[in-house]
């Protein structure tokens, strides 16, 4: 079967190492190389420096709206074009060239979380449980047909970035099993998504880590959560602004004004909420590394408290 691969941040490496194992990768499209890191340098995506490593051709247009690009995809004549984490809108036009139609890896139980965010906003919203879906693409927003699915739940203390990890290679094993299927001609037929229950998985930004003391500890406890590794939670703490990379939520009355400080010790840091407390585990000051509540205090021996 040949296969053409969509991908590029490191979610979509496994499930092009598991479409490598099931058929011939024939190409990988990939986003143009983009500025990363502190240096801002030019970077090449995770899915190019794993397609060139297995040999794999890497194709990087700006757009495939361009009639162009569409017919070097068509002279290619792929049979699936997979695509995990692209990042590229794909057009009806391009839909329409492979054989078998397009499948998309997608990272949650739909309908829930269709979008591109479905990882961390499931966390933040306290989800139990997620998943994987194989999709047969269709022109609209992760709303064509489910052909595979497998849920998992989700840990009470797990990271956007530990989900992150194990969704990668949760979509991979969905895809492995989906293109198995299809190359015996056993592939169940898709299953259309319910019109109730749908939400969207808007993406993330930088200025939503920023925690407000007004809400509750437990809503604020699942945005740190969420938001780590990135962009990670962040709030002012006794003047200073800090980055929380661990925290939990204390049900605690108090009767302070949100905001305040109301102990600093080994144990953590606890902030008044509008519900409660929340207890900064893992923090971060600016240009420092993330340190334990306890060896922040160590050089602000001014919070602590008996």
């Amino acid at each position: 079967m040949r296969i053409v691969f969509a991908g590029t941040p490191a979610f979509a490496v496994p499930s092009l190492r598991a479409a490598h194992a099931q058929g011939e990768v024939i190409a990988a499209y990939t986003q143009p190389d983009r500025p990363a890191g502190r240096g801002r340098g030019v970077a090449p995506s995770p899915v190019k420096l794993e397609a060139t490593q297995r040999g794999i051709p890497v194709l990087q247009p700006e757009s495939l709206r361009r009639k162009s690009s569409q017919d070097a995809l068509r002279e290619m004549a792929p049979d699936l074009l997979v695509v995990v984490a692209y990042g590229l809108i794909l057009p009806r036009a391009v839909l329409e060239i492979p054989r078998f139609g397009c499948w998309n890896v997608h990272a949650s139980l739909l309908p829930r979380w269709r979008g591109a965010a479905p990882i961390q906003r499931a966390i933040e919203a306290g989800d139990t449980e997620t998943g994987v879906c194989l999709m047969q693409m269709e022109a609209g927003l992760d709303t064509g047909p489910v052909l595979l699915a497998q849920t998992t739940l989700i840990g009470s203390d797990e990271t956007g970035g530990q989900l992150h990890d194990r969704l990668a290679e949760l979509g991979a094993s969905v895809l492995s099993d989906g293109l198995a299927l299809r190359r015996a001609d056993i592939l169940p037929k898709p299953w259309p998504q319910p019109e109730a229950g749908v939400t969207y998985a808007h993406k993330l930004d930088k200025a939503e880590a920023r925690l407000d003391w007004n809400q509750s500890a437990a809503v604020l406890a699942r945005k740190v959560l969420a938001f780590e590794p990135w962009p990670v939670a962040e709030a002012m703490v006794a003047g200073e602004r800090l980055r929380i990379h661990g925290a939990v939520a204390l049900d605690l009355a108090h009767g302070a004004a949100p905001g305040t400080l109301l102990a600093a010790g080994r144990q953590g840091i606890d902030i008044a909420c509008a519900d409660g407390a929340l207890r900064l585990r893992v923090v971060q000051r600016e240009g420092g590394k993330a340190i334990t509540a306890a060896d922040y205090l160590n050089a602000r021996r001014d919070l602590a408290t008996p």
